[in-house]
């Protein structure tokens, strides 16, 4: 790491920087064989969309439900680790397109650090941990950037294309991936240098298109659901101007995040960039990382935003801050930054397969949103088993995600209730409940302490074990309804 017997255009230290990331996901792949980590409701709904392949489903786009889909097909198995595979690999390929772009730009040893600075960034850590659909975005957005540069230097029709094409799957992964345009764009708009081609800036545009197409289509066929609940997210966007509240703290609390999604030194190296960056390449990148921060920024400033929405702007801004530290000469700076990295990368992995005898505060463990939850589900399938039900009826979507995953094996109907207007969830649009589905009785879970069942108290069948996971601290219970108490119910 020294680099003193080394030319800094030397291969070596490209194939230096891929060992490096590729003995790290070795690791992390290992790591999430003995993983003792439930699937979160994200994670476990994410799969249940891969079982009914689409061009779109009710919050993302659906190129997270076919990697799973055709992850767990190769395997044969549904289980946790087959479900997760895909992130850490995704992330190693990632870093290895960024050391392209890098050893593009700059050299190989830029490349080095690139890829080592990527692999170790806190947010790739905990990306390799779970599956999301950053993840999934993150190999095409990085391809995308690697094509784009490319084109603007060669003018190639070629370079245009594949830029277009790796977008347009960025986007099909997430919907931050049209970032990639409005970054270009703005790059033309206040760069010369960065403006291409008439015919390659259409071919761009058109081979995103034809990427991003089949998704456009399904939401107009699918009451742009989509579209909706993008809004719901955006809820500034239905209202007027009077009852917007500016929610400082929601900023900074926002903002103060990304140094620990991007880590702190690169976040900070990133910012001194905004002021410092001079260079053409400098600049490029600059643009297409800013603007992102920026805009979730302006989001967060008028409802709220979650720490990963910006990570789209890492991925060149990786190449840029390896860049800035190495030509300021600020080497122990950017060796630092990964070896704080690194104790996150190794730990992390470590901390999901002790993931129960690890605790903060003495009482819940570290990874508590993690656990639990197949825990809680095999209760519920055994309460609805021993009391003969055939539909388990919840209102809560963390219970119904995970009870689709747990009891994929089990005879059982997984239902949520109608929605009051507007489905708010995947759930609510695909697993409504219908009383003409009961054949037996439903298995009614709830916090509630009784129900009634025309005029009659029903007490609970069964309370759930609650402690030491993503329910720690309430009691949820479980009733009976025969199915006389639906008839004549709306």
């Amino acid at each position: 790491m020294s680099g003193t017997e080394l030319n800094a255009s030397a291969r070596d230290w490209f194939a230096a920087g891929a060992v490096f990331a590729a003995l790290l996901t070795l690791f992390r792949v290992a790591a999430l064989w003995f993983d003792k980590t439930d699937l979160f409701v994200d994670e476990s709904q994410y799969w249940l969309w891969g079982q009914d392949l689409d061009f779109g489903y009710y919050s993302k786009p659906p190129l997270i439900a076919w990697i799973i889909r055709l992850f767990t097909e190769i395997a044969q198995s549904d289980a946790v680790f087959w479900v997760r595979l895909p992130a850490p690999l995704f992330h190693f390929a990632t870093a290895l397109i960024l050391g392209g772009l890098a050893r593009y730009l700059h050299n190989a040893r830029t490349a080095f650090w690139v890829m080592l600075s990527y692999i170790t960034m806190p947010a790739v850590s905990l990306g390799s941990a779970v599956i999301s659909t950053d993840t999934m975005m993150a190999p095409f957005f990085s391809l995308a950037l690697l094509f784009y540069v490319r084109m603007l230097d060669s003018k190639r029709a070629s370079d245009a294309l594949l830029a277009g094409l790796m977008a347009g799957i960025a986007f099909m992964a997430k919907y931050a991936g049209i970032y990639f345009l409005l970054c270009a764009f703005l790059a033309a708009v206040l760069m010369p240098t960065a403006r291409p081609t008439w015919r390659n800036a259409l071919i761009v545009v058109l081979a995103f298109c034809a990427m991003a197409l089949p998704n456009i289509v399904w939401n107009f066929y699918n009451d742009l659901s989509t579209f909706e609940h993008t809004l719901d997210n955006a809820d500034w966007v239905r209202k007027s101007s009077s009852a917007i509240n500016l929610k400082y703290l929601k900023l900074t609390e926002f903002f103060f995040s990304q140094f620990g999604v991007f880590g702190p030194i690169l976040f900070g190296t990133m910012l001194a960039c905004i002021f410092k960056s001079r260079s053409r390449n400098a600049r490029l990148l600059l643009l297409f990382s800013i603007p992102v921060i920026f805009i979730v920024c302006i989001q967060a400033l008028l409802s709220r935003a979650y720490a990963n929405w910006a990570v789209a702007a890492y991925f060149g801004g990786t190449v840029l801050v390896v860049a800035a530290l190495l030509e300021e000469h600020y080497y122990r700076l950017l060796k630092l930054s990964v070896w704080i990295g690194a104790v996150v990368a190794v730990g992390l992995p470590i901390l999901t397969i002790v993931a129960y005898d690890v605790s903060i505060d003495g009482e819940k463990p570290a990874l508590k949103r993690l656990l639990g939850r197949e825990r809680m589900s095999l209760e519920i399938i055994d309460a609805a088993k021993k009391n003969g039900a055939d539909v388990v009826l919840s209102e809560s979507r963390d219970w119904v995600a995970d009870l689709h995953y747990t009891g994929r094996d089990e005879d059982l109907k997984i239902r949520t209730h109608k929605p009051r207007g507007r489905p708010r969830n995947y759930y609510q649009l695909k697993f409504p409940f219908d009383k003409e589905e009961v054949e037996r009785a439903v298995l009614l879970v709830s916090h509630d302490r009784t129900v009634e069942c025309k005029g009659e108290v029903l007490m609970p069948v069964a309370s759930m074990t609650t402690s030491g996971g993503a329910y720690h601290g309430g009691t949820i219970n479980a009733f009976v309804l025969k199915r006389e108490c639906f008839e004549n119910a709306d």
